[in-house]
């Protein structure tokens, strides 16, 4: 590669992890809007313990709905990912996840570690999220009394319905 492609290379590079670092902050702040933007219009997205979907919209419905009822509150931890490309338009990535959620209404606490791998366009000059899949790898789940006293329900794997 000659210099110029390396440094457009970097560039893509910083603007995918850019990227996944404003979809995650979107979830945080529960702004639909913020991460549909991230999104592909005919995005895949393939979680562990969710429905699988094939275009955004109906992605972000679905999160609207369970995300940003009142008294949820989440924290994305996404760490350092992989990114590897495939061409100059087209790119794969692997993330590490920390995910904390504090669900008011069903008095619970849940910790999970997720991995993503996730697939990335270039299109209009900038880059998107044509595929992303998680898997869960661990989880604590605890809920809470009306005394405050927290009673360990899961640990380990999370179960099959949990989404």
């Amino acid at each position: 590669m000659d210099l110029e492609a390396r440094v457009q290379r970097i560039e893509d590079d910083r603007a995918i992890r850019d990227l996944k670092m404003r979809y995650l902050r979107g979830c945080d702040a529960k702004d639909p809007k913020a991460m549909r933007d991230c999104l592909l219009p005919d995005a895949k997205i393939l979680f562990d313990g969710f429905p699988p979907f094939d275009q955004r919209d109906a992605f972000i419905e679905i999160y609207q709905q369970m995300g940003c009822a009142p008294g949820i509150f989440d924290i994305h931890q996404g760490g350092t990912g992989i990114i590897e490309f495939e061409s100059d338009a087209r790119a794969s990535g692997w993330w590490p996840l920390y995910f904390h959620n504090i669900n008011l209404e069903q008095r619970t606490l849940t910790q999970m570690g997720v991995e993503y791998d996730d697939v990335y366009i270039k299109q209009d000059n900038r880059w998107w999220i044509a595929e992303t899949r998680s898997r869960r790898k661990s989880c604590l789940i605890h809920t809470v009394d009306a005394d405050g006293q927290a009673t360990v329900n899961v640990m380990g794997e999370p179960p099959e319905n949990f989404g």
